[in-house]
């Protein structure tokens, strides 16, 4: 090769060779990027499943706070109690004998005077209206002097009771303020055991001392749950709510919420040793309340049908008594005296089954149909009586102000003894003839028929020889008895004395 042609193809190679080698570095490089991008893909793939899932359960729970949590107020009431002095004027300074020296200033000074107490009271309401209308629990605000709502924004109103429904456990309150947020009701009827619910209120809002509520999540844990009598007198708690969301005092009157941001209840009670949560919580249904919201907003008295009578489930033993094919039914174990039941026709022993064209099956779903009759409405109810269908005509009173009372009326009461009729079941399970006897109740404690050895469970048959068959009977003798007679009473347990002028 000449020398001249060398030189002029040296430059040729080397850039040649420079450009494999940038075009190696190139392509190196972008196959790297490109793995790179892969592999952030292949994470992103991996790892959006778990994102979306996680961001799909969040989001409800944080939405509700936001467009519900604003409506939720704390309640805080103001109690006043007077106590006399002398009730504790001592203490314990003469070993607990306060009594003799409290009886000696009023023989010497008349009435020791009173004193008056501040008790502190503390619940949650929802705001159900613009202009002011808060709905709660009634025994939140009840007898309460002074009542303050603070709502979530730290603004304080005193709140002026509209209306109440002692026995639904509701109220409805109001504040003077406009344009105010409020929460959107749902359809309890809808709700289903398991799904998600969150509870608002202002547990514990003085110790917090903030205005914001709080917010506890959990589920729906059972469905149509009934509370005792003796857990809050007179209180219908037939139909609750039951969740594991915590509730704890301070909650009582603020709502039960669905993850679409609608009250489905309002929280009213919990069950607990403590005193505190320990995940047994209720609330009463919403479509409850949204049936007397009008009522109560314009202050008028809430109506509850009465049908008269005391009425039991059906066990499996008293199914097979009746010869019944199955539990659904209830028995009527008494029936008032002038009530509605008893001018319709209905009789101790028969068993309901259907009310107003509903059917039966135990003695919630009585009470709950009874309740929600209307006052003064005719209804056919469907009972069997010696295993035949009736069908008889009720006509639905108002429900009497002290039930406990007129059945206490309805009952014999004499020198301590409280006695009741013997329903069929009493009858056989001991053995107790027909129309035989009274069966008795109750016995206070330290009264004469006590001491003489009468307690709950005997069945009296006579009183001074004359056979008692009825409550009533029981009445008419036992008031005919003067204060210096001694009586002779046949029980089941045999022949017992008592000497009534003590």
């Amino acid at each position: 090769m000449r020398p001249k042609l060398k030189r002029r193809l040296i430059p040729v190679f080397l850039y040649i060779i420079l450009g494999m080698i940038f075009g190696i570095i190139f392509t190196t490089t972008l196959k790297l990027n490109n793995n790179s991008e892969a592999q952030k893909t292949a994470e992103q793939s991996i790892s959006s499943p778990a994102s979306i899932l996680t961001n799909s359960i969040e989001q409800p729970f944080i939405k509700i706070p936001k467009e519900v949590g604003p409506a939720v107020v704390s309640i805080s009431t103001v109690h006043t109690k007077k106590v006399a002095m002398n009730s504790n004027f001592f203490g314990d300074s003469f070993g607990g004998r306060d009594d003799f020296f409290s009886e000696f200033f009023k023989d010497f000074f008349g009435q020791m005077p009173e004193r008056e107490y501040k008790q502190m009271g503390l619940g949650s309401g929802v705001i159900i209206d613009k202009k002011g209308y808060i709905l709660t629990n009634e025994h939140v605000i009840n007898g309460a002097d002074d009542i303050t709502v603070t709502l979530p924004d730290g603004r304080e109103f005193k709140g002026k009771v509209k209306g109440t429904d002692p026995r639904s456990d509701l109220a409805v309150i109001k504040i003077d303020a406009g344009n105010l947020p409020v929460v959107k009701l749902g359809n309890s009827d809808n709700i289903k055991i398991g799904e998600w619910v969150v509870a608002i209120g202002s547990p514990f809002g003085f110790y917090l001392r903030s205005p914001e509520p709080t917010v506890t999540v959990g589920v729906v844990s059972a469905l149509h749950r009934q509370l005792p009598q003796t857990l809050h007198r007179n209180k219908l708690y037939t139909d609750l709510i039951q969740t594991d969301a915590a509730i704890n005092p301070g909650n009582s009157g603020g709502p039960l919420v669905n993850l679409e941001g609608e009250v489905i209840g309002i929280n009213v009670a919990i069950i607990s040793s403590t005193g505190g949560y320990q995940g047994i919580g209720f609330a009463i249904p919403i479509n409850t309340a949204k049936r007397r919201l009008n009522r109560l907003i314009k202050g008028e008295e809430i109506e509850y049908g009465w049908l008269g009578v005391s009425a039991q489930n059906l066990t499996k033993a008293l199914a097979d008594y009746f010869k019944l094919k199955s539990k659904k039914g209830v028995l009527v174990a008494k029936v008032f005296k002038d009530s509605p039941a008893a001018k319709a026709g209905i009789k101790e022993g028969d068993i309901i089954k259907e009310f107003d064209g509903k059917k039966i099956e135990n003695a919630r779903e009585l009470v709950n149909v009874i309740s929600t009759a209307g006052v003064g409405k005719k209804v056919k109810v469907k009972v069997l009586r010696n295993n035949k269908p009736l069908i008889l005509i009720v006509k639905v009173e108002r429900r009497p102000e002290d039930i406990q009372a007129l059945g206490r009326k309805a009952s014999g009461k004499w020198k301590g003894i409280t006695v009741s009729g013997i329903t069929p079941d009493i009858a056989s399970k001991y053995n107790i003839p027909k129309g035989k006897g009274v069966i008795v109740t109750e016995v206070d404690s330290g009264s004469i028929a006590y001491l003489a050895g009468i307690r709950a469970g005997n069945v009296i048959y006579s009183i001074n020889r004359k056979p008692v068959n009825s409550v009533d009977n029981f009445n008419k003798i036992t008031k005919g008895i003067t204060e210096s007679d001694s009586v002779l009473i046949r029980t089941n347990q045999g022949y017992v004395i008592i000497r009534t002028n003590g």
